[in-house]
């Protein structure tokens, strides 16, 4: 049937969209660890095909590109073909400021027919620290520079004035400006791709519908065959000698699935809030991941409901600060989603459920430089088999950063990088151990963390035990899971990350 033939190529569009920002990107975030996303949507706005990217980018999507949409029309910005919509407001894109996006209309004809959308992780979007992820934010404009939805080209010409506001505000201005153009390139890949499709096959907008509807009814069979009911679950999140929980009601019917987050905590001052795009990505990757092999596009979305009251950790309203929401709250409701599900499903205990966010920067030889990354962890013990160690879990599936890449780029010389033997929990499946990544600053720098599971680790299945939590030492000193300070010329900084939960009891 064509429509199966449009469903397939559409998908492969994405990914190749995803393969062209990744091999024409300038930075190691970007090109080495692959830290972004790309899908095709309809002239509605609804997901037609996701390339099977970052997870918190994934969802955000659905949310992000309707706010988008509403924007322009709100704003009357009308498009035409070449034109190109840049923008981070997390209140609106669904993620967080470093998460950049660039959304292409694609006209066949002369007539809309849909947009190419993709985001990808600046490493820098300015403010007061290196990396752009203040672990003390108190408000989204500690965090860096908010860009609305506004015209990056226009007729396929480059906006000069974004171009300059983003030259003296993002701290790595060349590295932007490279991924940024990386970004506008994909997308018009994505959008020839689409129109050779509407060329070979003629109007292919049905057959879209009818891809949306085969995910629909794919998922909705899987679902239905779950024990209908509310399951309620709770996790928490460290914030100072605080533990900020985290509730969740899920309600599984023969309609779909809703998670309502009645009793979560309220939204604070600092960067754990996570807005609405970020909760529903998360809701809907634990869900994702259950169903099984569907379709990612807005068939499967229509099935799940996030109810989250506004002024909540999970629902903020603004100018919270919502950098870490997106990174390490996003980690927090996939494992409090799990833990709900695991009322009714055979589910794999907690895995490390933090990213371990590293972000320094500074002045070295005359220029400044900025550095990011996330360090895996150990993924829970599963009912049948271990937990896999040093893997990125849940939200984020980015790769490291290669040693060889980030000694030659920066000041870091790295001198360790190993498994957290013993780390995982224990349990008739062990959950899979962490990672121990050291390194020595080769001058002088600011260094910040953003993480979490130091206090507690995270929680074991049917008597499986707590993997261990997270570390961090800097000169043997332990630190908080959020911080940032100044370090110098030969210091040393050791990560430890946590392992994942045991499955069972040990025999």
């Amino acid at each position: 049937m064509k429509w199966e033939i449009v469903h397939k190529a559409t998908s492969f569009i994405a990914e190749e969209m995803g393969v062209s920002l990744k091999k024409s990107a300038l930075s190691p975030n970007i090109r080495e660890r692959m830290d972004h996303s790309c899908a095709i949507v309809n002239e509605e706005g609804k997901i037609v095909a996701q390339a099977e990217h970052i997870p918190v980018h994934l969802g955000s999507f659905k949310i992000g590109v309707l706010n988008v949409l509403n924007y322009l029309e709100k704003e009357g910005i009308d498009l035409e073909e070449g034109d190109s919509i840049i923008f981070n407001d997390p209140y609106i894109s669904g993620t967080h400021l470093n998460d950049v996006g660039v959304l292409s209309p694609i006209f066949y004809n002369g007539k809309l027919v849909g947009y190419a959308v993709n985001k990808a992780h600046h490493v820098d979007v300015g403010g007061p620290l290196p990396g752009s992820i203040n672990p003390m934010a108190k408000t989204i404009y500690e965090e860096g520079v908010v860009i609305p939805p506004v015209k990056l080209t226009r007729k396929g010409s480059l906006n000069d004035e974004i171009i300059k506001i983003i030259k003296e505000n993002f701290k790595v201005p060349d590295f932007s400006l490279g991924d940024i153009k990386a970004q506008i390139s994909a997308n018009k890949l994505g959008e020839e791709r689409v129109r050779q499709l509407f060329v070979k096959y003629g109007d292919i907008r049905q057959s879209w519908e009818e891809s949306i509807d085969y995910s629909r009814r794919l998922a909705l069979n899987v679902i239905n065959t779950w024990k209908k009911g509310e399951y309620e679950a709770e996790d928490y999140l460290e914030w100072g000698s605080s533990l900020l929980p985290i509730k969740i009601k899920l309600r599984v019917e023969e309609k779909g699935i809703t998670a309502d987050f009645e009793g979560t905590h309220k939204q604070i001052e600092g960067p754990l809030n996570a807005v609405l795009g970020v909760t529903y990505s998360a809701v809907s990757f634990a869900i994702r991941s259950m169903v099984g092999e569907v379709p990612t596009n807005d068939g499967f979305y229509s099935l799940i409901t996030v109810k989250a009251e506004e002024g909540s950790l999970v629902n903020p309203l603004k100018p919270a600060a919502v950098g870490g929401g997106n990174v390490e709250t996003s980690q927090r409701i996939a494992d409090v989603t799990f833990l709900a599900m695991s009322k009714f499903l055979k589910v794999p205990a907690a895995a490390s459920g933090t990213m371990m966010n590293i972000m320094m920067g500074g002045i070295y030889k005359g220029k400044y430089w900025s550095y990011y990354e996330t360090v895996g962890g150990g993924s829970g013990g599963r009912p049948c088999k271990e937990g896999v160690s040093a893997v990125q879990n849940n939200m984020t599936n980015t790769l490291n950063t290669p040693i060889e890449i980030a000694e030659r780029q920066y000041p870091i010389l790295f001198i360790e990088y190993r498994i957290r033997e013993g780390s995982g929990g224990n349990g008739l499946h062990k959950g899979g151990d962490g990672i121990i990544r050291g390194f020595k600053l080769l001058s002088k720098a600011k260094i910040s963390i953003l993480a979490d599971r130091f206090k507690i680790g995270p929680w074991g299945l049917e008597g499986g035990e707590r993997g261990k939590p997270g570390r961090v030492t800097i000169n043997g000193k332990e630190y908080p899971s959020k911080f940032t300070e100044e370090v110098n010329e030969g210091d040393v900084i050791i990560v430890e990350t946590p392992g994942g939960g045991g499955y069972g009891k040990a025999y």
